[in-house]
């Protein structure tokens, strides 16, 4: 399909530059087949049924945006990616330009990083001084939250640690939030309980290549960047059993879709789960799991806005996110949600 297809005007001040406050006051477009709905977040429980049940993402971001200095140059470093080397990240640096391997730049305190290789757009590999546990401390201690561009410049503030944070995160390797969850808060989680919607998680470490607009004139020509996801047994099985029992199985975002339709059979069975997943969902995709999506509004010629045109139809999203854009919703991941339900062109 041409990229074009999935391109949108949208005015500025509709992008969201701060949160809902408290999370689960913002709104909620309902995208159903036979038309629209306007509610709020709080409505899901009556949205929702019995028997339905959840899946949430329970990445945790990592402070991914460093500040340091090769002699007395300056230098700025987004971590995207994990390689399979221990305390090795791909990053994007600038000025790249004043980057070669073998260079060392260093940040703040005493961590240092190896410039290894270096890629096309400001791409380099960095080999940290140290691994595991111990980078995730520096990390933390140094390390600026890793907003998109679209937020405020990417100027993280102190708040931004717990706001740009699922109530879900546990596993630290995300560089950019699974913002579809961001709008569950402990009220509203008792609430879908006690309405008997069940939830459930997995892992996928999101990288910031997802939220990157698609530069190809064609969908078969964009390469997808790669994620690691983990489906843990348990997860595979709770999911499998509320489908046999007739719920609805509703992923909290796109990661979370991705990645169960990455490992579910052709009949729908789900299977443990852990490895990398380039899983590109484009109109005409056939769902094997997701009966429901909960997802926020996306930017324009991107992979997400692909997806979502995939699950409910392009022509469905296109009236929905014109009909959000005329109502005032707040775009991107700060920004308000849908509830979609599935359709076809």
């Amino acid at each position: 399909m041409r990229v074009d297809a999935f391109d949108f005007e949208l005015p500025e001040e509709l992008i969201a530059q701060y949160p809902a406050e408290p999370a689960d006051s913002a709104r909620l477009l309902e995208v159903r087949p036979d038309g629209l709905g306007d509610y709020g977040v709080p409505d899901l429980p009556r949205l929702l049924a019995p028997g339905d049940l959840l899946v949430f993402n329970d990445t945790r971001v990592i402070p991914a945006r460093l500040v340091g200095h090769r002699d007395s140059v300056a230098i700025e470093a987004t971590l995207h990616k994990a390689t399979n080397d221990d305390g090795v990240w791909r990053a994007f640096a600038r000025p790249a330009k004043r980057l070669r391997p073998g260079q060392v730049v260093r940040f703040g305190g005493d961590l240092t990083a190896e410039v290894q290789d270096k890629g096309e757009g400001g791409e380099v590999v960095l080999a940290f001084d140290r691994g595991g546990g111990s980078l995730l401390d520096a990390l933390e201690a140094i390390g600026a939250m890793p907003l998109p561009p679209y937020i405020r410049g990417g100027e993280a503030e102190t708040a931004d640690r717990e706001r740009y944070q699922t109530r879900f995160a546990d596993k630290p390797g995300a560089v950019a939030a699974p913002t579809a969850a961001l709008h569950f808060t402990d009220r509203l989680m008792g609430e879908l309980a006690d309405a008997g919607i069940g939830w459930t998680t997995l892992t996928l470490h999101v990288g910031a290549g997802t939220f990157l607009p698609v530069k190809a004139d064609e969908t078969a020509d964009h390469v997808m960047h790669a994620e690691y996801g983990v489906i843990p047994a348990a997860t595979a099985a709770r999911i499998n059993a509320a489908r046999r029992a007739g719920g609805r199985i509703v992923p909290v975002g796109t990661t979370s879709l991705r990645l169960v339709e990455a490992a579910a059979d052709d009949d729908g069975t789900l299977h443990p789960w852990a490895g990398e997943t380039d899983i590109f969902i484009t109109p005409g995709y056939r769902f094997r799991i997701a009966d429901l999506m909960v997802t926020n509004f996306h930017l324009p010629r991107s992979t997400l806005l692909m997806l979502v045109a995939a699950f409910a139809s392009l022509e469905r999203i296109k009236t929905a996110y014109s009909h959000a854009v005329e109502a005032g919703y707040r775009f991107y991941s700060y920004g308000d949600a849908c509830l979609l339900h599935p359709g076809a062109d």
